[in-house]
């Protein structure tokens, strides 16, 4: 496959153009970046591709698109490439909107054209123990998920500017991985309740996030990201009628493929964390399951679509309900 690849910052750099170069079936071919240093960046850690402009980009004869921009250009660039028929891959969030995402959606279902959305965080290795245990702990109560972080300091990024059609902020950011992740273990959603705020001095997005679902079956989910939590609570807390489940800590891939490691060797993914399973003091240390970002191009390579579009675009609806929550103080109805 043929892959081009749109944007080459943190997004492009760290997670996707190695993963497809460590795809044997997928050879990237082309990168646009306008950033002088992260054209060198380009060109040293990926000699073979070419570095070009979105437009020669667009131009070339490609089996697949990987959208990596800032979230502004997301929907503009998927549908481009849907409209010259080529697959497409658009990272999280898939759009601004939900109705962004739904008109795409529906352009890429009547073009016939695969369209899947970047949730890597499917394939980290806490996430992956949770889905094979989940079963032991009874009828799930409640769901503890968290993305905290020690980022005192305002970045200069797009993601901290406060224009909403950048999309920025961490409720888009790491909320999407959040909220997708409740989705996937527990269904549809009733209610949303949230609590947005600006911690940091100057600071124009929300960096500190509470999301409640409330799922139709019953389960309630409580969802944490933080961009200033100088103590870190349990990544997952799972309170089941028989059992429960925990894990602290954050899945390693990130860092290994930021240090520039590849996920090539039988040890990737593998980490020394374990998770408690059980009840109190007879709950009993298990080892976490090793993360698989690789999966995901993978599937891509054999021909499945690895995430389900029409998921993402319901997690953005769930993302606006939050909005609303905290904008208006009150519980919303989907």
């Amino acid at each position: 496959m043929r892959v081009g690849l749109l944007g080459y910052g943190i997004a492009g750099r760290v997670f996707h153009a190695p993963l497809i170069a460590s795809t044997e079936s997928m050879d990237l071919v082309a990168i646009v970046t306008a950033n002088p240093r992260r054209q060198a960046q380009a060109r040293a850690e990926h000699p073979d591709a070419a570095i070009v402009t979105a437009d020669e980009l667009f131009a070339l004869d490609l089996d697949l698109v990987v959208v990596a921009t800032p979230n502004r250009t997301h929907a503009e660039h998927a549908r481009r490439a849907i409209e010259k028929g080529v697959a497409v891959v658009v990272d999280k969030p898939f759009a601004p909107t939900s109705a962004e995402a739904g008109e795409l959606l529906a352009a890429a279902e009547a073009k016939g054209v695969p369209l899947t959305v970047f949730q890597n965080r499917r394939w980290d290795s806490d996430f992956r123990t949770l889905r094979e245990v989940l079963g032991k702990l009874g009828d799930v109560r409640r769901f503890e998920s968290r993305f905290e972080r020690w980022i005192p300091e305002i970045w200069d990024n797009w993601r901290e500017l406060g224009d909403p059609a950048e999309a920025g902020g961490l409720l888009y950011d790491l909320g999407a991985h959040l909220v997708d992740q409740a989705l996937q273990l527990f269904g549809p959603v009733r209610t949303v309740y949230a609590e947005l705020d600006r911690r940091r001095p100057g600071a124009q997005v929300d960096d500190d996030v509470f999301v409640a679902l409330t799922h139709e079956n019953g389960v309630r989910s409580h969802l944490w990201a933080n961009a200033h939590a100088a103590h870190h609570g349990p990544r997952f807390r799972v309170l089941g009628s028989t059992g429960a489940f925990e894990v602290d800590g954050l899945d390693g891939q990130e860092d290994a493929l930021a240090a520039g490691r590849r996920p090539t060797g039988a040890d990737w993914g593998r980490e020394d964390r374990t998770a408690l399973l059980g009840v109190l003091g007879e709950a009993t240390e298990i080892p976490v399951e090793p993360g698989a970002y690789q999966h995901f191009y993978a599937e891509l390579a054999a021909g499945r679509v690895p995430v389900d579009p029409a998921g993402a675009v319901e997690a953005l609806r769930v993302i606006e309900a939050a909005f609303t929550s905290a904008r208006e103080n009150r519980v919303v109805r989907l």
